[in-house]
């Protein structure tokens, strides 16, 4: 698995107190997106995000330099949340006769918990600098890879058939896909299923396919 290379720390910061970075970055990026929705990028001013998080422009700008960092930092959130919440699941999947529905379990559950966020940086991942783009798409790829690398751990276990690389490949970003569609189309889905029944039939679709190519 590639080692993480970049976070949080890319962008600058004098507060020495690493905790209270994490704290308040996260209190930026929940009301990033949500002014971000709700007005659009270009719109909401850095201003309007000071004041919905309840810090002086001064306080805000000791922990951002632009609205460009921000948006980098939504990013990061989410994958660094999926990032945790598959290695929970990894570390958990010991104990489950069906390891991989527990990873896609936990990654789906995240996508819903962070729909917003998600549905957000498709919306305007572009509207970032060239480096931060690359970055984020880095990450992406990233979490792709957990579940890749997840995979080729459960098939050499025994507890999945014994596919090829490039199948795992493409299983991978099948469910990389699936956990955004629901934040894609949840406007639509959650009108006829819950996120755990949304779970269950795309977890008996990936199943299916794998008895397939057994």
């Amino acid at each position: 698995m590639p080692e993480k290379q970049h976070d949080e720390r890319e962008i600058a910061t004098q507060i020495k107190n690493k905790k209270l970075v994490r704290e308040r970055r996260r209190q930026i990026v929940d009301a990033a997106v949500k002014l971000f929705i709700q007005n659009g990028y270009h719109k909401t001013t850095t201003r309007a995000l000071a004041k919905e998080t309840g810090l002086s422009i001064g306080s805000l700008y000791e922990y951002i330099s632009t609205k460009d960092d921000v948006l980098y930092l939504v990013g990061i959130a989410i994958h660094s949340e999926v990032e945790q919440g598959v290695k929970d699941a990894l570390a958990r999947s010991s104990q489950s006769k069906d390891a991989l529905a527990e990873v896609i379990r936990e990654y789906f559950l995240v996508c819903n918990r962070m729909s917003d966020h998600v549905l957000l940086m498709y919306q305007v991942t572009h509207f970032l600098p060239e480096k931060w783009q690359k970055k984020v798409l880095e990450a992406e790829l990233r979490i792709t890879n957990l579940f890749i690398e997840a995979m080729k751990k459960l098939r050499k276990s025994g507890k999945l058939p014994n596919l090829d690389d490039q199948t795992l490949l493409l299983i991978g970003h099948n469910i990389s896909v699936m956990g955004h569609t629901w934040a894609f189309r949840r406007w639509y889905f959650a009108k006829y299923l819950t996120i755990d029944q949304y779970i269950a039939q795309q977890t008996k679709f990936i199943k299916r396919f794998l008895e397939e190519e057994k």
